[in-house]
């Protein structure tokens, strides 16, 4: 069955048509809510309720790309997410550090498709990896969700707009300035590992 006879009978009610409507869709949503909130738990819960809330205002839904539609709605219950965070004690810098790091425990894609490398060009992607998820973490979130959406999830610049609520003028905005602070944090975490590698070695920096 199609995506548009799936949505005429999930708008009737029909709860296995939109099941299979979110299972089309879950895997870009929890990828979205992962990098949105950094945090495993907390993207778990706005998935899920992001679903619930889009099979109760499904009537809403007004045509267009439905998995634009579905991941507006994952996009605004991640900030919801991240607010209730805001107002809770903070946590330590250790703490969210060791989340990050423990991404693929937690169900989060990883950003490169796993090859059969060795283990030194394994562990080299890993690190790359991990600084991505760190410089996407240190952008204001509506960078960081153009981003996540244009360039991860590999969305056109029509479903970003619709995701995020924004003209697509101010998406390619978002994303110029977001790939320009994303490049300018990747060179620094480089120049870093550079400096901390010639330390190792018993070389002066």
């Amino acid at each position: 069955m199609d995506e548009a006879s799936l949505i005429a009978d999930a708008r009737r009610g029909d709860v296995d048509a939109f099941n299979r409507l979110i299972l089309a869709h879950q895997s870009k949503a929890y990828n979205l809510a992962y990098r949105i909130t950094g945090d495993g738990d907390s993207a778990a819960d706005a998935t899920q309720e992001a679903f619930l809330s889009a099979y109760r205002n499904l009537r809403g839904y007004r045509g267009g790309s439905f998995r634009a539609w579905l991941l507006r709605i994952v996009t605004n219950a991640c900030y919801d997410e991240l607010r209730r965070r805001k107002r809770r004690p903070a946590e330590s810098l250790e703490a969210l550090e060791e989340d990050s790091l423990a991404g693929e425990s937690l169900g989060a894609p990883d950003i490169f498709d796993s090859t059969d490398d060795g283990p030194e060009a394994s562990a080299e992607r890993a690190e790359v990896t991990r600084a991505i998820e760190r410089c996407l973490q240190r952008l204001p979130e509506e960078f960081r969700t153009a981003v996540i959406l244009a360039d991860i999830l590999a969305l056109d610049y029509v479903e970003v707009a619709g995701a995020m609520g924004s003209p697509i003028g101010t998406v390619r905005s978002r994303l110029a300035r977001a790939r320009a602070r994303l490049r300018e944090c990747l060179e620094a975490s480089r120049e870093l590992s550079g400096r901390r590698l010639r330390l190792a070695e018993g070389r002066p920096s």
